[in-house]
């Protein structure tokens, strides 16, 4: 069964999924499900056995596992998310500089995702672009809060999120594609 989301407290499940491959394969999990390692390979562009070899790494972080009650066969091997998500914090990294390494090198490399697929939607063409017309946004706005009314809002966003990432999805035939939604609120300076 699958866990709610995960509380990140070990430097090597960070490690493990800070590659670029194992974030995306992960990433196509959440939004599609189960999978096979065929259709992971697919959906990616990659070899089977360079997806392999990445699912392994995830299982071997309890990332990932294998839900054999999918398969048709033996031979069929189906792979799935272990939680619905995960989180971490900075401070539980802090005491040693490898660890913080490895959660700074975390960061950056969902930021880089992040980023780039938004980029990559900009970057679509007008067919795609205009198949959604005016409904993909963006937002910013600065805010003052304390500390504990940032944790506030955050808790009111996730229950948003929640709201609709978790719903069941309408069997009233209209398509509904990934739509990915990202936000961050962190101290700044203008």
């Amino acid at each position: 069964m699958k866990r709610e989301v995960r509380q990140v407290t070990d430097s090597r499940v960070l490690a493990a999924m800070s590659h670029p491959l194992r974030r995306r394969l992960m990433d196509v999990l959440k939004v599609y499900g189960p999978a096979t390692v065929s259709t992971l390979a697919e959906r990616t562009g990659q070899a089977v056995a360079n997806v392999s070899h990445h699912l392994r790494v995830l299982a071997a972080a309890d990332l990932v596992a294998e839900a054999p009650e999918l398969a048709r066969d033996r031979r069929e091997r189906w792979w799935r998310l272990v939680s619905s998500g995960l989180r971490w914090s900075a401070a539980d990294f802090a005491d040693d500089p490898a660890s913080e390494a490895v959660q700074q090198a975390a960061v950056s490399l969902n930021l880089d995702r992040q980023v780039g697929l938004v980029r990559d939607w900009h970057a679509s063409g007008e067919e795609q672009r205009a198949a959604w017309a005016e409904a993909p946004f963006s937002t910013d706005r600065w805010l003052r809060f304390t500390p504990d009314e940032l944790v506030e809002f955050e808790t009111e966003l996730h229950a948003l999120l929640s709201r609709w990432g978790d719903r069941e999805l309408p069997d009233d035939g209209q398509h509904r594609g990934p739509v990915f939604f990202f936000a961050y609120g962190v101290p700044a300076q203008p």
